[in-house]
């Protein structure tokens, strides 16, 4: 079964590279990905973490479709309580000018970071109590029907960028169903409720100006490559990497990039191992043909309209080589 296959590109920074090494990287990929076919290529709002470099998401939106000419780019996603929904709609209204018809914007409530990370975002606590109600501003902004007398989003008014609401609980999955909106569900990293989410989300759509049926979207990981046995080493990094990032997270003392592989061994072993392998629960692992049969399954049992793939190997040369044995693989099998 074959559907539409898109990419989550998280702007990694590998050990001993810089932020311009990673944005070189993604520019890469953004071409590859448009000369193999895939949808888009989506960047998601991180701070504060030291691996990944999409921080400013619309920035690296801009800088990617400078250097590609189709292929749709977008956020996956902008954490909208980070920010005012109008300056999200002059952002993006002004990528929807400079790339007309290549850009998307998916929004979620999450902090996308700690309590101090919030502080320093001037992020109020209690301001993803508003998400449905700067959902309906954000959009009015960008249809040119402003819910603010008097204000409208230049660029951005008219300019119908498509939104998208990305989650990992059934709050995601019912308010994506309540706005007719497409929904995008994080099990690339948070897989538990991924069936109950995604049957919620058809269940309660409703038809909307944008969308007149439910449109769901999977995430999940994949590390292709041309041996199994070089895949399951991809794997192993990867495993060690999420667990230095774990025990890091929130700590102050020695850098955990100073980590050795040795010791991140230890830590998956002293109980961190289990926290990882939840995460990268959907995974699909192998050479191309193991990593076609499993997004297969994957496929029937989600019924997901659109997969948007986590290329997670560590270097761009892997990702790369996985982007594109994924993409041939995907385009043998019978639609």
């Amino acid at each position: 079964m074959r559907v539409p296959l898109s990419i989550l590109d998280l702007a990694p920074i590998a050990r001993g590279q810089s932020a311009s090494d990673s944005f070189a990287g993604s520019v890469a990929l953004a071409q590859r990905a448009e000369e193999l076919g895939y949808l888009r290529v989506w960047y998601a709002e991180h701070h504060n973490m030291a691996s990944i470099a999409s921080s400013a998401t619309s920035v690296l939106i801009a800088h990617v479709g400078a250097q590609t000419q189709s292929i749709r780019l977008g956020a996956g996603g902008v954490m909208l309580p980070n920010h005012a929904p109008l300056t999200i709609a002059e952002q993006f209204g002004t990528l929807a000018a400079m790339y007309p018809g290549r850009i998307d914007l998916g929004l979620g409530r999450a902090p996308g970071s700690d309590q101090n990370t919030m502080y320093a975002l001037r992020r109020n606590p209690s301001s993803a109590d508003t998400f449905p109600q700067d959902i309906l501003e954000l959009q009015g902004y960008l249809t040119g029907n402003t819910r603010v007398p008097g204000v409208d989003a230049i660029p951005g008014k008219g300019s119908h960028v498509p939104l998208y609401i990305l989650g990992s609980s059934l709050f995601g999955a019912k308010l994506a169903a309540a706005l007719g909106l497409p929904y995008a569900f994080a099990s690339h990293f948070a897989p538990a409720d991924l069936e109950a989410a995604l049957d919620a989300y058809r269940r309660e759509f409703q038809p909307s100006g944008q969308l007149e049926r439910p449109y769901a979207i999977a995430g999940i990981n994949v590390i292709a490559a041309d041996t199994a046995s070089a895949a399951r080493e991809q794997l192993l990094g990867i495993r060690r990497r999420r667990a230095i990032s774990l025990y890091g997270r929130g700590r102050r003392g020695p850098d955990p990039d100073e980590l050795t592989d040795e010791q991140a061994d230890q830590l998956l072993a002293a109980g961190l191992g289990g926290h990882v392998d939840q995460m990268l629960t959907y995974s699909a692992v192998g050479t191309p043909a193991e990593v076609s049969d499993y997004l297969d399954g994957f496929i029937r049992r989600t019924e997901a309209d659109e997969l948007i793939v986590a290329h997670q190997a560590l270097s761009i040369e892997d990702r790369l080589r996985s982007v594109t044995l994924l993409a041939e693989a995907m385009q043998s099998v019978p639609a």
